[in-house]
């Protein structure tokens, strides 16, 4: 049996996956959450082989949860499930080399092709995400830039995220006009919604 632990914060969505999982003849679902941050300790109760992760969690998202996971549980692998196509996010998991990225939007039978490929050690991509990936081109920020811009996109005002990261209020605007210009925003908020449709942040 292939044993599966499902995280995903919408409750009707979760328990569609966990009845879809649990009825093949040879998975097993051995635990399902509701956050980022229950799977860890979930997963180090369980033990399971594939962790089901919703992309767009709260507290932690789905793609760092995954690293985590992979650091604390080198034998579960991560299979990321998300509702919108955005590029940044699947580059990311690529980079990191997770195994599996599907749309939500696929039928049943290709979510459990999906688990019992990554299970077996093998790769699960889907294609229109994997194109459209290559496409688009890699994220222009460096990794500061992002994490500024993330914290302004979560309503922190300059002086707010300089406390936080230990820098001035001028190097903080500097390198949010860096980010403007990079993303060809024109306004910080225009740079926040480019960033997030294209899974930068």
């Amino acid at each position: 049996m292939i044993k599966v632990l499902v995280a995903e914060d919408l409750h009707v969505v979760r328990a569609g996956l966990v009845l879809l999982l649990d009825e093949a003849f040879d998975i097993e679902v051995v635990a399902d959450v509701s956050s980022g941050d229950a799977v860890i300790p979930a997963a180090l109760a369980r033990r399971p082989d594939v962790a089901v992760l919703d992309i767009g969690m709260p507290g932690t998202d789905g793609l760092t949860t995954a690293l985590r996971l992979r650091e604390r549980l080198p034998d579960c692998r991560s299979l990321l499930l998300t509702a919108m196509d955005r590029p940044g996010h699947l580059r990311r998991a690529l980079d990191a080399g997770l195994p599996g990225f599907l749309l939500k939007s696929v039928p049943p039978e290709r979510l459990l092709e999906a688990v019992r490929t990554v299970a077996g050690g093998g790769r699960m991509i889907d294609p229109a995400l994997l194109d459209e990936a290559w496409a688009f081109g890699e994220c222009p920020l460096t990794e500061r830039e992002t994490e500024i811009l993330r914290l302004a996109g979560d309503g922190a005002d300059a002086r707010e995220i300089a406390v936080g990261l230990s820098l001035s209020i001028g190097t903080v605007r500097n390198r949010l006009s860096d980010v403007i210009r990079k993303l060809h925003a024109r306004t910080l908020v225009d740079a926040v919604r480019i960033a997030g449709r294209n899974g930068w942040t």
